[in-house]
């Protein structure tokens, strides 16, 4: 009966561990160029079989200790050099993703992949006040674009998982604040929020600064009401493609 039981329940914690154990991560018995090869091809399966970025912690259960995982992964991006995707550091860990040049040739082939969001020029400009500023409250974007930001207009962002709740801000009613989420540093193709463009430069050269916006000093290229057609110049946030599945 025990061992009936047992069998029906699956592998215990304990399997597992011991699997894990007999697992060869340091590969001591191949030579040195073989060993970083093999290495190599752990790495890059683990990678290209994961839906979601795959962090350092995760890399180093298959590879040896001695092993730089930096070194593998500088080593497989030169091996796709001219291929038409790229092995990307984004969202605090590393993906497959098709190179920008060939998403039309995506699209027309297969079409939406259902993963990527369809946004507008004006969710993408929010996207970047938020991005910038956060958290930063619906107000405080309303006054950033010269119109107001409705709560449709957040709720589609919410809805794509762009966006969720922040704290809420100190200023009188306590609105709910915005942030940023893993999502939108993965549709960007950002590994961090530091690799938006440098906001610093943008203040030293006085093109923006959230102090001028707020008061209503809006550059001509973000002022006035945006249209889905209209072009925002100085934007340069392009949202990457995947790797068909």
């Amino acid at each position: 009966m025990a061992e009936s039981a047992r069998r029906r329940g699956g592998s215990r914690p304990d399997d597992r561990r011991s699997a894990d154990q007999l697992f060869d991560r340091e590969l001591d018995h191949l030579p040195p160029e073989a060993r970083w090869r093999e290495w190599m091809h752990r790495v890059e399966a683990t990678i290209f079989a994961a839906s979601e970025p795959v962090d350092r912690e995760m890399l180093a259960r298959i590879v040896g200790k001695s092993c730089s995982i930096d070194l593998l992964i500088d080593d497989i991006r030169e091996e796709l050099r001219g291929r038409p995707y790229d092995l990307v550091s984004v969202a605090g860990g590393w993906k497959h993703l098709t190179r920008p040049a060939y998403a039309d040739a995506i699209r027309a082939a297969v079409g939406g992949s259902g993963k990527t969001a369809d946004l507008t020029q004006s969710e993408v400009l929010v996207l970047m006040c938020i991005g910038y500023f956060q958290p930063i409250t619906r107000a405080e974007l309303s006054s950033f674009l010269g119109k107001e930001i409705s709560r449709d207009f957040i709720g589609h962002l919410r809805g794509a998982g762009l966006i969720a709740s922040g704290p809420r801000s100190p200023t009188p009613g306590a609105p709910y604040t915005y942030v940023t989420t893993k999502e939108f540093l993965l549709e960007f193709g950002l590994d961090t929020l530091r690799g938006l463009p440098d906001f610093e430069a943008l203040e030293d050269a006085g093109l923006l600064s959230k102090e001028s916006l707020l008061a209503g000093d809006i550059p001509i290229a973000i002022g006035g009401v945006l249209e889905e057609d209209d072009e925002i110049e100085g934007c340069d946030l392009d949202v990457r493609s995947e790797v068909p599945e």
